[in-house]
């Protein structure tokens, strides 16, 4: 087992989370799609992240004619919410829960989120780099 597979400290420094991965879907009528980046949210540490990284060759593979600065400008947006501030928008004034479930909500856009996962962390931005390195890159 790699070292990108543990989780670090013991079992009672570790917190539930949940998780969903960002896919852009070039395409909908094809069904192709490939991983863009994660989101990852934490309650017992008022925690939600995101990390995106676009593999535009990939992407332009599936379809030549895909909007890759519209993709990137999607993938932006996700991660504003999850900062929360003003990047946020509307859900600026949202806790890290109401605006982690918003963005898993199921949509028909280019870009979308697959199913929400649970895991167990010590650190949740951790995490989420450890899961865009995994799942994403």
């Amino acid at each position: 087992m790699s070292d990108r597979h543990i989780i670090r400290g013991g079992p009672r420094d570790r917190q539930v989370y949940e998780y969903a991965v960002l896919r852009v879907v070039p395409r909908v009528e094809r069904g192709e799609c490939i991983n863009a980046g994660v989101l990852v949210y934490c309650r017992a540490e008022s925690y939600v992240g995101a990390r995106t990284h676009l593999d535009e060759a990939r992407l332009l593979a599936l379809d030549p004619r895909a909007d890759v600065a519209g993709v990137h400008a999607a993938l932006r947006a996700v991660e504003g919410v999850c900062a929360g501030g003003t990047a946020a928008g509307q859900a600026a004034g949202d806790d890290p829960g109401r605006r982690f479930r918003w963005l898993v909500a199921p949509r028909s856009t280019i870009v979308q989120p697959g199913p929400v996962h649970t895991g167990l962390t010590t650190d949740p931005a951790a995490e989420t780099e450890r899961l865009l390195d995994l799942l994403v890159r």
